[in-house]
């Protein structure tokens, strides 16, 4: 089993760099997958109630038999339970067979309507303060965003989660989180939201661009395995997903090389500033129709 590296949140809890991610895992599929990602290695699970998978989460870890405290585990609070956010935290634990999680997020932050978000975080530093999440933060934040939550606030954000990857790196916000202590987390760190999502029609991959290509071949690794390991060098945290084992062991397998100045800088100018994911200035959650049950 590869090693692999931590970071220390600006409340000394150390978390893994490269964790798994099971967004839009169907729930059938989520429980192998999590035991094949244990297996290989990883140590960090991010899941969501609103991906539905909280549960086989849950019972991967357990499967896996690890002890609870040698993986850290991150799940979020999903805007509609904004206002309950204690309730809602409760259902999260009593899914994923778990009386406490390492990270617990908000998951977008409405800026139409902050003060529901607001509301939640002061939630948040009480789950925080009671001990059953070791560390809380964000998702999708910018950093006017963070500014506007920091003055009702008592407790700076731990992490911020957003789309990140070399189409869409967010200099901007990941200055802004350095700046304050927050770890930068890359959701879609591979490309994906813009690869399939509603931007596919520019045809960009990533992972057919020269400037990984010629990384990949230097290196004898595949243009995912640069991409992450890009990432981690510029200083991200990174959570990628798949319920391939072949992808999951080799996405993790970015440990043992280093891209050059040179080739950071080449993969760095790949940044075109245009999301392949949803905006949080503007995106609906409303639009998102799963039910959560927190009975």
């Amino acid at each position: 089993m590869t090693s692999q590296p931590t970071i220390t949140l600006n409340n000394g809890i150390e978390m893994p760099t490269l964790g798994f991610g099971v967004f839009r895992s169907k729930p059938e599929e989520t429980q192998e997958a999590v035991e094949t990602a244990l297996r290989t290695g990883y140590r960090l699970l991010d899941t969501a109630a609103i991906y539905g998978n909280e549960r086989e989460v849950g019972a991967g870890l357990a499967a896996a038999g690890l002890p609870r405290d040698h993986v850290f585990v991150t799940t979020k609070l999903w805007i509609s339970d904004y206002e309950d956010a204690q309730n809602a935290f409760d259902a999260s634990l009593r899914r994923l067979g778990t009386d406490y999680v390492d990270l617990y997020l908000l998951h977008w932050p409405g800026p139409d309507e902050f003060d529901r978000a607001i509301k939640a975080w002061q939630s948040l530093e009480g789950i925080l303060e009671s001990g059953r999440a070791r560390a809380i933060g964000v998702c999708n934040f910018n950093g006017e965003l963070l500014d506007r939550l920091g003055e009702h606030a008592q407790v700076t954000p731990a992490l911020n989660q957003v789309e990140l990857h070399p189409y869409f790196s967010q200099p901007e916000v990941r200055q802004y989180d350095a700046q304050h202590g927050i770890v930068t987390q890359a959701w879609s760190p591979l490309g994906g939201a813009d690869r399939y999502g509603e931007k596919n029609s520019t045809g960009r991959d990533i992972f057919t661009d020269p400037a990984v290509t010629a990384a990949a071949e230097a290196h004898g690794k595949t243009a995912a395995q640069v991409v992450l390991r890009w990432h981690l060098q510029v200083g991200n945290a990174a959570i990628p997903k798949s319920v391939t084992t072949s992808r999951i062991a080799e996405n993790f397998n970015v440990f043992d090389f280093e891209l050059s100045a040179d080739e950071v800088e080449s993969i760095n100018a790949l940044n075109t500033g245009e999301r392949g994911g949803a905006d949080p200035a503007t995106f609906d959650t409303t639009t998102v129709t799963a039910t959560i049950d927190n009975s």
